[in-house]
């Protein structure tokens, strides 16, 4: 089993918001493979795929989670899901927006810090580990980010028109990696996405 932990916010009010962009991969995955994330599980919205049955390669089962809670609860999620299903941190792929990144641009990390991000903050807390695979989805402005306690409304506002479309490519790229890490693992993953 394998888990792909898209971050966001609940709410229509948060839909299409920069700190959303890690729901918009998971929904991406979903289209593609055809799974339907609505099932309630570990306060997400889960999907599963039986491999073999989509583009999910060979081996175990892979579920995709939207987390229910805010932001910063992310963890109890990821936490929950690792209890139940017996995963190891390595087995989890964590998916989220990053402001220290310009718009479009992605990195795959195996593990570190998070760097200041809430949502991977409560992850690394709840599964007592910072070495979980993620995927850094750049969501900043080419003028640059805004500091203090304009990040909040930053992170929280939606996409400018103009944006849309590198959102869209982003989100598209995103999918490819985690297909990737799915099917070649996370070496591989960063060898071809990363740059």
């Amino acid at each position: 089993m394998r888990l792909i932990l898209g971050l966001g916010n609940p709410g229509e009010e948060y839909r299409d918001t920069r700190h959303n962009v890690g729901f918009r991969v998971v929904e991406e995955l979903a289209r593609r493979w055809q799974v339907a994330v609505d099932r309630l599980e570990c306060n997400s919205l889960a999907g599963r795929l039986a491999r073999g049955d989509g583009d999910g390669g060979d081996g175990g089962d892979v579920l995709l989670a939207k987390p229910q809670t805010y932001m910063n609860r992310s963890g109890y999620a990821a936490r929950c899901f690792a209890e139940r299903y017996g995963l190891e941190p390595g087995d989890l792929l964590v998916v989220y927006d990053e402001v220290n990144l310009p718009l479009g641009k992605l990195r795959l990390r195996r593990s570190g810090s998070p760097a200041g991000h809430r949502g991977l903050e409560s992850v690394i807390e709840n599964l007592r580990t910072a070495e979980v695979p993620r995927l850094r989805l750049g969501v900043a402005p080419e003028d640059g980010k805004p500091e203090g306690e304009d990040m909040v409304d930053f992170v929280l506002s939606p996409f400018a028109p103009d944006e849309l479309e590198t959102v869209a490519e982003l989100v598209h790229r995103a999918a490819d990696a985690c297909e990737t890490w799915l099917r070649e693992g996370v070496e591989a993953a960063m060898n071809r996405h990363n740059g």
